[in-house]
C-alpha cells in the first residue's frame, strides 16, 4: 500500500472520544500518540481522556438506557447488520488500519475484519430470539412467568491483540440485549475502535448507546466507573492478573462481570496423529497473530516416537515465514507489538536456554527498527522453564516429550490456566478420553483454530468467567425476571 493510502486511511479516522453521539476533545485537551510496531514511528494523536471524560461517558450511557432497552429487537439486529455490511464494504481500508497500529500482516487483518464482523451478524440475529418462559406451579395454584431483560449500562475493555474483533464480540451481544455501553480500548490501538464508531452511529446507533474513551489512564478513569453504583455489567478481555483486580473492584457494587484472561494453552499430538494435520495445526495454533493470542499453543508436548519428526517438520515450517512490516507482499510475521513484548519474548527464550532447552530456529531479535522477534522452535524444554507457566505472546514454540497419555493430561493440566488445549490424535476412544480430562473451557481436536462467533469462547481456572459468543453470548448481558402469578 502506499503512503498516501496509509496516510488517508488514518486521517479517515475521527481522533476524539465519542461520547453522546458526539466527537469531542479530551477535558483537559490531552493526546497520546499511537506507533507503528513496524517502524516506531508516530501514526497520530488521539484523545487522552480523564476520569471527568469516563464518567461523562457512563453519564451519556446511563441517560440513553430506558430508551435502548425499549428498542425494538429487531431494529436493534437490523443496525447490527448495517454494521456487519459496512464492516464488510470496507475491509481492506480497515485492514490496513489495523495493520499500522497494531502490526499483524495485512492478510490477517483482513481476516480479523471478516471474524469481526460474525460476530454483528450473529447477534442481528439473536436479538430477536430473546425467550423467556411459562409453566404452572408445581401445585396447580400459580403460573411461572419467566423474562429475560437487559443487565443494564456495560462497561466494556478491550486489547490490543484484536482491536476490532475484541470489540464486536462485546458490542455485537450488548446491543442485541438492549445494553447501553462504555468502552474503552487498548491504548496501543485505539484506531479500529474510533472507526467502529462511526460505522454504528452511522449505521442508526441511537446516541448514547455506545461511547468510547480511549485513554493512557485505564485504571485511574476506568476504576471510578465501577465504583459509581450505575453501571451493572463489566465485560473484560485482558491479563489474568489485571482481571483479578477489577473482580475486586467490581465486588463493592456486585457488578455482573465476564472475564476473557490468559491462557496457557498445551498442544497435545500422539504417535498416532495424522502429522501433516498435526504440523499444520501447530502453525495455526501458534502463529496466528505473531502468537499474540490467549488461545496461542504455548506448551508443545509430542509423544516420543514421532517428536524428531515433528520438531523437523516444524522448525522448516517456521525459518521459512517471511518477516517484514505487515503491509508488504508476502509477510507472515509482522512485529510485536511493543519493545516491552520483545522483552519479554527473549527473556522467556534465554530462560529456557540457560535451563537446558535447544534452538532449533530463530531464538533472536531482528536487527533494525521495530519489534521483530524471529519465529523460533526450542526442543527439550525442562517443565522448570519459564515458559512452561507464562503465557509467551509470541512467536515461539517449546516442545518437549512424553510417553504416556497420563503423562501428557498431567504436564497439560499443570497451569493455573483453563482457556484453550489442542489435541491432535487419529484415535478416537482416546480422543474422547483426553477430551474429557483436559482441563480447559475450549479444545481443538485435531484442528488449530477454535475460535468462531457461532461457538461459545472462554475458559475455566484462572482464564476467566462466562463466554462470548454462540448462542450463550447474549445472556451474559440479560438479566432473568420470574414473576409468580396466583389464579
Amino acid at each position: 500500500m502506499s503512503t498516501v493510502s496509509e496516510s488517508g486511511v488514518v486521517g479517515a479516522v475521527n481522533k476524539e472520544l465519542f461520547i453522546g453521539g458526539k466527537w469531542t476533545a479530551a477535558a483537559d485537551s490531552r493526546t497520546f500518540p499511537v506507533h507503528d510496531p513496524a517502524t516506531g514511528e508516530v501514526l497520530c494523536e488521539v484523545a487522552d481522556a480523564s476520569p471527568a471524560d469516563g464518567l461523562a461517558a457512563l453519564d451519556a450511557a446511563v441517560a440513553a438506557q430506558a430508551d435502548w432497552s425499549a428498542h425494538p429487537p429487531r431494529e436493534r439486529g437490523e443496525i447490527l447488520r448495517r454494521a456487519f455490511d459496512a464492516l464488510m464494504a470496507r475491509q481492506d481500508e480497515l485492514a490496513l488500519l489495523m495493520t499500522l497500529e497494531m502490526g499483524k500482516p495485512l492478510a490477517e487483518a483482513r481476516g480479523e475484519i471478516a471474524y469481526a464482523a460474525e460476530f454483528f451478524r450473529w447477534f442481528a440475529e439473536e436479538a430477536v430470539r430473546i425467550d423467556g418462559g411459562y409453566a404452572v406451579a408445581p401445585n396447580g395454584v400459580g403460573r411461572f412467568l419467566v423474562t429475560k431483560q437487559p443487565v443494564g449500562p456495560s462497561l466494556l475493555i478491550t486489547p490490543w491483540n484484536f482491536p476490532m474483533a475484541m470489540g464486536t464480540r462485546k458490542i455485537g451481544p450488548a446491543v442485541a440485549a438492549g445494553c447501553t455501553m462504555v468502552i474503552k480500548p487498548a491504548a496501543q490501538t485505539p484506531l479500529s475502535m474510533l472507526a467502529l464508531a462511526q460505522i454504528l452511529a452511522d449505521a442508526g446507533l441511537p446516541d448514547g448507546v455506545l461511547n468510547v474513551v480511549t485513554t493512557t489512564g485505564a485504571g485511574e478513569v476506568m476504576e471510578p466507573l465501577i465504583r459509581d453504583g450505575r453501571a451493572r455489567k463489566l465485560s473484560f478481555t485482558g491479563s489474568t492478573a489485571v482481571g483479578r483486580k477489577l473482580l475486586e473492584q467490581c465486588a463493592g457494587n456486585v457488578l455482573r462481570t465476564s472475564m476473557e484472561l490468559g491462557g496457557n494453552a498445551p498442544f497435545l499430538v500422539f504417535d498416532d496423529a495424522d502429522l501433516d494435520a498435526a504440523v499444520d495445526g501447530a502453525m495455526q495454533a501458534k502463529m496466528r497473530n505473531i502468537g499474540e493470542a490467549c488461545t496461542a499453543a504455548n506448551r508443545f508436548y509430542v509423544q516420543r516416537g514421532i517428536v524428531e519428526e515433528f520438531s523437523r517438520r516444524l522448525t522448516e515450517r517456521m525459518a521459512a515465514l517471511p518477516i517484514g512490516r505487515g503491509t508488504e507482499d508476502g509477510v507472515v510475521v509482522g512485529p510485536l507489538i511493543d519493545e516491552a513484548a520483545v522483552a519479554k519474548v527473549n527473556a522467556l527464550v534465554t530462560d529456557a536456554t540457560q535451563r537446558g532447552a535447544k534452538v532449533l530456529t530463530g531464538g533472536t531479535t531482528v536487527d533494525g527498527p521495530g519489534h521483530f522477534y524471529r519465529p523460533t522452535v526450542l526442543t527439550d524444554v525442562p517443565a522448570a522453564a519459564r515458559m512452561s507457566t507464562e503465557e509467551i505472546f509470541g512467536p515461539v514454540a517449546p516442545i518437549s516429550v512424553f510417553d504416556t497419555e497420563d503423562e501428557a493430561l498431567a504436564a497439560a493440566n499443570d497451569t493455573e490456566y483453563g482457556l484453550v488445549s489442542y489435541v491432535f490424535t487419529s484415535e478416537i476412544k482416546r480422543a474422547l478420553r483426553v477430551c474429557e480430562r483436559l482441563e480447559t473451557g475450549m479444545i481443538g481436536l485435531n484442528q488449530g483454530i477454535v475460535s468462531n462467533p457461532a461457538a461459545p469462547f472462554g475458559g475455566v481456572k484462572q482464564s476467566g468467567l462466562g463466554r462470548e459468543g454462540g448462542t450463550v453470548g447474549i445472556e451474559e448481558f440479560l438479566e432473568t425476571k420470574y414473576i409468580a402469578v396466583s389464579l
